[in-house]
């Protein structure tokens, strides 16, 4: 049995084929490292019993944390061929323009006939990624589900970087602007920064996962700004765990 896991800045996924499909598994990074494993020379052994997997196991790893926990016995594969693979098996198309909105970086990427023929990432900053989302969700005294519900009449918001865009929202809180308003500028400004990434790529097809994929209004207004239909994958935030699974070595 093949296990994939996908650790992430925020959360850690796993997955594992369960008959027709899989056992997904979603951890906090920082309580996944603390809880279900230890380090051994320098390599993380997991703790598989916690997991509820007895099985004997071939483990495929991606993900921010891949090489800094060092998974004892696993294969190492880019995040970029790890949401490439999950986002073909999870929705049944070799060509596509994928965009991978996570919790410190977006990824977009362009598939052809089920090879990655070109990417670009934001991994030199996270604005505009989850991180960005919680960030102001929590100076709006917010959940990022409320978060979420706001798309009308946003106010501009200029920056995306977290310590920046955090000053203009308590300067427009301080003049009465309200939340729903805010809310709505917030996920503007992160669109204005996606759609920006994804207009370098064809977008003939075009497939969304990560984490952030479940916030509607993002979702919505991207849409909209693109003037396209959006594919959100079903467990989207699993993807690069699935695609660890179901990764083929060409």
């Amino acid at each position: 049995m093949r296990l994939g896991i996908d650790i992430g800045s925020r959360y850690t996924k796993v997955a594992y084929p369960d008959g027709d499909g899989f056992v997904l598994k979603k951890f906090d990074t920082m309580r996944f490292y603390r809880e279900f494993g230890r380090n051994v020379g320098g390599d993380f052994l997991i703790y598989w019993d916690k997991l509820g997997i007895s099985k004997k196991i071939d483990i495929v790893a991606t993900g921010y944390g891949r090489e800094r926990a060092k998974l004892n016995g696993a294969l190492e594969i880019p995040e970029i061929q790890a949401h490439s693979s999950g986002a073909m098996y999870l929705s049944g198309k070799d060509t596509f323009t994928l965009t991978d909105i996570g919790g410190q970086d977006v990824k977009v990427v362009r598939v052809e006939d089920g090879v990655v023929v070109d990417f670009y990432t934001s991994d030199r900053c996270a604005a505009s990624t989850g991180r960005f989302l919680e960030n102001m969700a929590q100076v709006l005294n917010i959940s990022l589900e409320e978060l979420s519900r706001y798309k009308e009449n946003p106010v501009k918001i200029n920056s995306t970087c977290a310590v920046f865009a955090e000053t203009e929202l308590l300067d427009k809180i301080s003049r009465g602007i309200s939340i729903e308003r805010l809310a709505a500028g917030v996920n503007y400004a992160a669109v204005r920064k996606f759609a920006a990434m994804m207009r370098r790529f064809p977008l003939d097809e075009v497939i969304i996962t990560g984490g952030v994929s479940k916030n509607k209004a993002v979702v919505e207004l991207l849409s909209e700004v693109l003037g396209i239909p959006l594919n959100i994958l079903p467990n989207a935030m699993f993807a690069g765990a699935i695609g660890c699974v179901s990764y083929k070595k060409r």
